[in-house]
């Protein structure tokens, strides 16, 4: 079958991530699959994507982002829609037999109107409550979007959400929605836990040079303030304290992951944590090139926008992942680290109570530690960690690989994508999509007209 990919931005995200981990898995089924999207930029993406291993293509990237930091929701929509438009002027959209859409579902009822394929939305979490609460006016801002959003979300063929926590947030917010979505959890790819690649090799190999044989932990979350890795920094201030205390070795923290320097919070989210760690008297170093020199008398290591085959081998090194976002919609980082055998601390919420088998419920399958996102309780279970055996340490590892081989492989997740794209039946789209396919070409015309005065006013 052929079938489209419709994503707001290719870039390096959880998002994105489940997003590539789909189509790569669905092509591997013998489908064709395209990806289109608003913005793909080859320097800052996944391999996948890089390597033209799938077929990406751009429409609508002139479009701004958005206006003096406001007005992001207006031009994600509109990128979307001019994206879509293109699809269905250049003729590309009659071709496909199904639509997977992610993040935005504004541009469904054109698909609706214009293309006889099924459409799959999929829900990593309703887009309103990704919203940063403001004021009395940014609430009226969005009164017309949230209507939009639960509308056009209705109109999908078939409903996927991520994780069980969002399927129960998902009905509280869209209460005009009856349907039920199916749960299709994000993946790994097996293969990177099992087969390892020259690159992987030259990876480890720059990572046990770089850390000297200093045992550490890590931390990888995009650099946003949501992420919360502040948890993960004061936490660990506090471990370290307990150790010398007791003329213990101490192990560093480092702290990787997303970063777009085009991305103001990104920037300034980093200075913070930069500025946390010295308020601590935790001495930190932020490195953005090869690792070649370990600091000598650091505490804390940021990297920013690491390659992946660095990003596995700090995974597969260290001796602890800290996962540090509260209500996670689910969360593809701890299913990473027990991938590569490594034990998970994360919050007692969200969707890493689906992913992670806790060592205070279940000792014998635990895969790592549900915990209260406080700094103290993070901390106690730092030193019950520092104190399990090395065997006990071994058996989390070993849990968490058996565990990602059960439930999160990319294979089993595409089959699940599949099942469901057969399961989609054209539902009832309603009055408003009835007139508008009967005048869909003034409705095309209307939108070509808005096309032309966008190229016109940002070329």
């Amino acid at each position: 079958m052929k079938i489209a990919f419709i994503h707001p931005d290719l870039g390096i995200g959880g998002a994105e991530r489940l997003v590539v981990d789909a189509a790569v898995g669905l092509q591997d089924l013998k489908h064709d699959i395209t990806i289109y999207t608003s913005h793909c930029d080859k320097s800052h993406c996944f391999e996948e994507v890089s390597s033209d291993q799938l077929k990406v293509t751009v429409y609508g990237d002139f479009l701004p982002t958005q206006i003096m930091g406001k007005f992001h929701i207006l031009f994600a929509i509109l990128r979307q829609l001019v994206l879509v438009v293109m699809l269905i002027f250049t003729g590309e959209a009659y071709e496909y037999d199904y639509f997977i859409i992610d993040q935005l579902s504004f541009c469904i009822p054109i698909l609706c109107i214009f293309t006889k394929g099924k459409i799959l939305f999929y829900c990593h979490f309703p887009d309103q409550l990704l919203s940063i609460p403001s004021g009395l006016i940014k609430k009226l801002y969005r009164i017309p979007f949230n209507a939009v959003e639960e509308y056009t979300t209705s109109l999908s063929d078939k409903l996927i959400v991520n994780s069980n926590f969002t399927k129960s947030i998902f009905h509280k917010t869209f209460t005009s929605i009856k349907t039920d979505p199916n749960v299709i959890y994000p993946c790994v790819d097996i293969d990177q836990g099992i087969i390892e690649t020259k690159e992987d090799e030259e990876a480890d190999k720059e990572v046990k040079e770089f850390m000297k044989d200093n045992k550490f932990f890590i931390s990888i979350n995009r650099f946003e303030r949501k992420k919360n890795i502040e948890l993960a920094i004061k936490s660990y201030g506090k471990f370290k304290a307990y150790l010398e205390s007791n003329n213990e070795p101490v192990p560093k923290l480092v702290v990787a992951g997303g970063f777009d320097s085009r991305v103001p919070e990104n920037v300034q989210y980093l200075q913070e944590l930069e500025k946390l760690s010295e308020s601590l008297s935790l001495k930190h170093y932020t490195i953005r090139s090869r690792l070649i020199v370990m600091p000598p008398t650091s505490d804390i290591i940021f990297l920013p926008s690491i390659k992946s085959s660095i990003k596995k081998a700090l995974i597969k090194q260290s001796d602890l992942l800290f996962y540090t976002p509260s209500n996670e919609h689910f969360g593809i980082v701890p299913v990473e680290s027990m991938l590569f055998k490594t034990p998970v601390i994360a919050p007692n919420n969200g969707g890493p109570l689906e992913s992670i088998s806790n060592y205070t419920t279940n000792k014998s399958m635990a895969t790592g530690f549900n915990v209260p996102p406080t700094e103290e309780q993070w901390f106690e279970t730092l030193k019950q960690f520092h104190h399990l055996s090395d065997n006990e340490k071994t058996a989390l590892g070993e849990n968490g690989f058996k565990l990602v081989l059960k439930k999160f492989s990319r294979q089993q997740m595409a089959q699940e994508f599949w099942n469901n794209l057969q399961q989609a039946s054209y539902t009832d789209k309603g009055i408003i999509v009835s007139i508008l396919r009967k005048v869909s070409w003034l409705t095309v015309l209307g939108f070509f007209t808005i096309l032309v005065a966008l190229v016109w006013q940002f070329k």
